[in-house]
């Protein structure tokens, strides 16, 4: 593990950043409290770990060792050489990380976009190193399939099967990213992510990192690049976890609608679970409304 160099201070509490090698490739993250529980928090596309900024000092003064990864490919993490990067190996990360970071069965994990997947695969994989899971902006995987082939659904999704095609590398890039600007401010209208936007590009500006960042998807809508080695890892994306679960969704959510999380609770069936659906935010919601959303989560957390 490195030394920490600070990397931005929020309300006063200095946010670090680290490296360390876990599940065979060096990952840096970003942390906050120094004892205390592990909490892994989990970004998704197209983002960063400072999307955590604000969490990352709820949670510390909640007395959890707060920790947000990037991503395996995206920037500063290091590259798979084996070009390895569906969710199922991004799910080994995590439980890699959790040994590597010296977690215990108190550890806990929050999950956003591709995030709230990852989480679910790590949670259900390795139950016994994870006492609790948050979710949010991707439902459940039952709540996606009764709704995901909707027709208003599909247009939120094009994207996705845009990023199939091999031109979608060369259109995503032009413009400094501008493409990336647009999903934004489409899926959290209202919400000005000036703050958030150079972070993101940082991670995905060179071409193999947004290469990276696209195999996710491959990986999941053609099934580009999968590997047997990470199949367990990637079939437990889909299984229900034996942790309490909290899921929270943006009313005004313009990737994946609210009406995907109407039925979320259904495939939470364990004790202490819940789903909100939180109003006047979108797809950002932790960022849209932090206080709201930290409050959520610390109260899940600690209840």
């Amino acid at each position: 593990m490195s030394r920490g160099a600070p990397a931005s201070t929020v309300g006063g509490v200095t946010i670090t950043e680290h490296r360390i090698e876990a599940n065979g490739l060096e990952h840096a993250y970003l942390a906050c409290g120094d004892d205390g529980p592990l909490a892994l928090c989990l970004h998704g596309f197209p983002d960063s770990a400072h999307t955590w900024r604000h969490l990352l000092p709820a949670l510390a003064a909640a007395g959890y060792r707060a920790v947000a990864p990037w991503l395996r490919g995206y920037a500063p993490t290091a590259l798979d050489p084996q070009g390895r990067y569906q969710n199922g190996a991004a799910v080994a990360d995590a439980n890699a990380l959790h040994e590597a970071l010296r977690g215990d069965g108190s550890a806990v994990l929050v999950g956003h976009d591709w995030g709230a997947r990852i989480a679910t695969g790590a949670a259900v994989r390795a139950p016994e190193r994870w006492a609790k899971l948050v979710t949010a902006a991707v439902p459940p995987s039952g709540a996606v399939a009764q709704a995901f082939f909707s027709y208003d659904q599909l247009r939120r999704s094009w994207y996705m099967f845009f990023f199939q095609h091999p031109l979608s590398d060369a259109v995503v890039a032009m413009d400094d990213l501008s493409f990336i600007e647009r999903l934004w401010r489409d899926w959290s209208p209202g919400y000005d992510p000036v703050a958030d936007l150079p972070h993101v590009k940082e991670a995905l500006r060179e071409p193999e990192r947004l290469a990276a960042a696209l195999a996710y998807y491959r990986a999941t809508i053609g099934g580009v690049g999968l590997v047997a080695e990470y199949q367990a890892d990637e079939d437990g994306i889909a299984q229900t976890p034996s942790q309490p679960h909290l899921y929270l969704h943006g009313r005004d959510d313009g990737c994946m609608g609210a009406d995907l999380a109407e039925n979320a609770a259904a495939f939470m069936p364990v004790k202490g679970s819940r789903a909100v659906i939180v109003e006047g935010t979108g797809h950002f919601l932790h960022l849209e409304a932090p206080d709201l959303v930290n409050r959520h989560i610390v109260e899940f957390l600690t209840s």
